[in-house]
């Protein structure tokens, strides 16, 4: 079983415009409500490829109540979020049909008790031991210490679960001097992180502070994952046109998906790549087009550039 911990769930909705514009009134030509956060989307992926996945997280609220009736509803995955008072959060698209974009507001959260944080801490414990990995994805709710992902990290390692970390800001800078298996940030996180915006030099900064794999996402210019073996880059043969909500998601269900089967890195690399380019042709985030998958997967370069880190 992969378990992944989404902490600020939330119940994405997407709207459809024809073209969106400030200051005016829109028609919206569809709606799509769904179960969501980082982790839930890493967690559809995973079970699209046949995986057993566990999400855990927080849960309150009627907004709290359609996402676990959306999770009983997805094949593959089983619902082990722990419940609170206040009420999951809601998150916004508005995707326009003429340029492809997609407008993003998220809310913030829940404000999590120090009780219920450690009822969750106590759930996390019980579900690794039947966990073959982690992933800790997202924002992290108000009341939420910001070191909990550093905390998370070192309760997987100590009992010997890999586990993946993707996440941005403070949180990113704490977990990883935690020292998870793999972090995954994007190229902006990874700057953030570092201070640096040339990607090579980040990564080999992000891995001095503690990560022992850093896979970077490059948008465009596909993946770059850096750790002890060597340095790799896996790039796309072109740009996918569409929505590029959720596409780290997909990446992330990648990795995590190889590491599991223990796929050499290059593998790992290319069903990452092509995941995260057919979740952009896909409408949600969460899902991909199997089509473009299958056939990105036969065109995604990935070079080995240096046999050390």
């Amino acid at each position: 079983m992969i378990l992944t911990v989404t902490l600020n769930t939330a119940l994405d909705i997407t709207y459809r415009v024809g073209a969106l514009r400030p200051h005016t009134s829109h028609r919206v030509t569809e709606v799509s409500e769904r179960p969501g956060g980082k982790g839930v989307n890493v967690a559809r992926v995973l079970a699209a490829l046949g995986h057993e996945v566990t999400v855990t997280g927080f849960t309150g609220g009627a907004t709290g109540r359609a996402v676990q009736e959306g999770l009983a509803q997805a094949p593959g995955i089983v619902d082990a979020l722990v419940p609170v008072s206040g009420s999951t959060r809601r998150t916004i698209a508005v995707a326009d049909a003429t340029t492809g974009d997609t407008t993003q507001l998220n809310e913030p959260g829940p404000d999590i008790t120090a009780a219920e944080w450690s009822a969750f801490q106590e759930t996390y414990e019980e579900l690794l031991r039947s966990a073959s990995a982690v992933a800790l994805c997202g924002s992290l709710p108000p009341g939420v210490p910001v070191g909990a992902y550093a905390q998370l990290v070192r309760t997987a390692r100590t009992l010997g679960i890999p586990v993946l970390l993707d996440t941005s800001g403070e949180p990113l800078r704490r977990g990883v001097a935690a020292r998870p298996d793999i972090v995954k940030p994007n190229a902006d996180e990874l700057a953030e992180l570092t201070g640096s915006h040339e990607p090579l030099v980040a990564t080999r900064d992000a891995r001095r502070r503690g990560a022992r794999t850093v896979v970077a996402s490059l948008g465009a210019d596909g993946l770059l994952a850096l750790n002890a073996e060597g340095r790799w880059h896996a790039t796309p043969p072109r740009q996918v046109r569409g929505n590029p909500t959720g596409a780290g998601d997909s990446a992330v269900a990648g990795l995590l998906s190889g590491l599991v089967e223990h796929l050499p890195w290059p593998d790992r690399l290319a069903r990452a790549a092509a995941l995260a380019g057919a979740s952009v042709a896909a409408k949600a985030a969460g899902e991909f087009e199997h089509a473009a998958y299958e056939e990105l997967m036969g065109q995604i370069s990935v070079i080995r550039e240096e046999s050390a880190a």
